[in-house]
């Protein structure tokens, strides 16, 4: 029997796994072995009984816990009903109620109009598309650090690391970028204060306006209000207004991907609302699904009322299923509290994370604690005085000692994304398996 022929039988689990992993597409990277096979909560479980504490939420997706019994409840009720109809031929039941959820929580009232589709990636695709034909313009601004996807367009955005687009060009003509607002990108001392990093990023966008993409010629800027897979950074509100008045200057869409940031991760349903800024493209998935794939692209309505029929669409977009699992997610938030949840754990860790970075011996070694509500991300020094590749080490170490986390960035940042209705007890033991981690890298040196 070859290697492709179906078994007369399933393989044992203890057996598919290793059976399967060479069939596996080598550009997937994983951070454990194993096979997972259940979640609850903020726990999962592997198939050879290892339980883990999960401070990933498969990147900042199951915002609830996996597995929540509300959300799983609705999917599974909606898939006895009707699991795909296709946008293209007709509505149901499950594309409006989340759209009647979703409509309050806005963060401007201009935006009343929504596609769903079902990924952050198709997300920015379509805010690209949308945005050029908005404004009959083309070129793109986009910020040093910002992700996006890995789609064509999405990754020709994508400037946190040269992997999701290396040997691929050429890549979606028309980008252009600007440094985020935060000193490590902009090559600015630490202690350099954010009103000047805020104008040194606002003088770059004029001169980039001045000499490579003229106004004329821009059709939108794209920002994440606080940066995903380039560090956990939290954009200064002062930066994101400035790009307002930008954009209201030069008939330029503003596009605010809260695919990572939205859904109540930072403690409000959207980081952007901080800075009283109104975008004219939103962008959320990832927990807008708890773990379905469904994306949101919401707009104004007199801007979407301008599309040709036809010119949005997808197999699966809006699929049945992912919008009964978002409309209850929507209904779990606020029936639960779980934005009064994220705020009280965010004082939590932060307290904690800043604890440890006075600490007379492991502090030195942490150059910041940042972030918004349990969207939180730790810097470790760097050079030759610090331990090397210390964010990596540290996480392994955290996965030895049974907490899933992640490092982000090309800079020594680790990052931490419980759930958002992660118990007291739960973020603290994290908190401690983390402090252990970092205290015995350090003494390895």
């Amino acid at each position: 029997m070859s290697s492709t022929t179906a078994p007369p039988t399933e393989r044992p689990l203890q057996d598919l796994y290793s059976w399967g992993v060479p069939h596996v597409n080598g550009g997937l990277g994983r951070i454990t072995e194993g096979l997972m096979t259940k979640g609850d909560g903020t726990y999962v479980e592997y198939a050879d009984g290892k339980r883990m504490l999960d401070f990933t939420c498969g990147i900042g997706v199951t915002n609830l816990g996996h597995a929540h019994p509300r959300v799983s409840g609705a999917a599974a009720e909606q898939c006895m009903k009707l699991v795909h109809s296709q946008c293209s031929i007709a509505l149901h039941e499950p594309y409006l109620r989340l759209i009647e959820g979703l409509l309050p929580l806005m963060p401007h009232s201009s935006l009343d109009s929504f596609f769903f589709w079902n990924s952050g990636s198709e997300a920015v695709e379509m805010a690209i598309k949308m945005s050029r034909l908005f404004t009959k313009k083309q070129n793109i601004i986009c910020m040093g650090g910002g992700y996006h996807g890995r789609t064509y367009g999405a990754m020709a955005v994508t400037k946190s690391k040269t992997i999701y687009s290396e040997g691929t060009g050429p890549l979606m003509p028309g980008v252009f970028s600007i440094p985020y607002p935060y000193w490590h990108q902009c090559g600015l001392p630490q202690s350099t204060p954010t009103s000047e990093i805020t104008a040194f990023c606002l003088e770059r966008l004029s001169l980039l306006l001045a000499q490579q993409t003229s106004p004329s010629d821009t059709a939108a800027i794209i920002i994440e209000p606080v940066l995903g897979e380039g560090g956990y950074v939290p954009a200064p509100p002062e930066f994101l207004q400035g790009l307002r008045k930008v954009c209201d200057e030069h008939d330029i869409i503003l596009i605010i991907d809260e695919v990572q940031s939205g859904m109540g991760r930072t403690g409000d349903w959207w980081a952007v609302k901080e800075s009283g800024v109104k975008p004219d493209i939103l962008l959320t998935a990832k927990g807008l699904g708890n773990g379905f794939p469904i994306s949101g692209i919401i707009t104004r309505k007199e801007l979407s009322d301008t599309l040709k029929k036809g010119s949005m669409g997808g197999t699966y977009a809006g699929n049945a299923v992912s919008c009964a699992a978002a409309t209850e997610v929507v209904k779990v938030f606020k029936d639960d509290r779980v934005l009064e949840n994220v705020k009280a754990r965010e004082k939590e860790i932060f307290g904690a994370l800043n604890a440890l970075k006075q600490d007379g011996e492991v502090g030195k070694f942490i150059w910041d604690v940042r972030g918004k509500g349990l969207m939180v991300g730790l810097e470790f020094a760097s050079g030759n005085a610090a331990p090397k590749s210390m964010a990596k080490r540290v996480a392994d170490k955290c996965i030895e000692k049974g907490m899933l986390i992640l490092t982000t960035s090309v800079f020594e940042v680790i990052r931490f994304i419980p759930p958002c209705n992660v118990s007291k007890a739960d973020l603290e033991k994290g908190c401690k398996i983390f402090e252990e981690a970092v205290r015995e890298v350090v003494r390895e040196g």
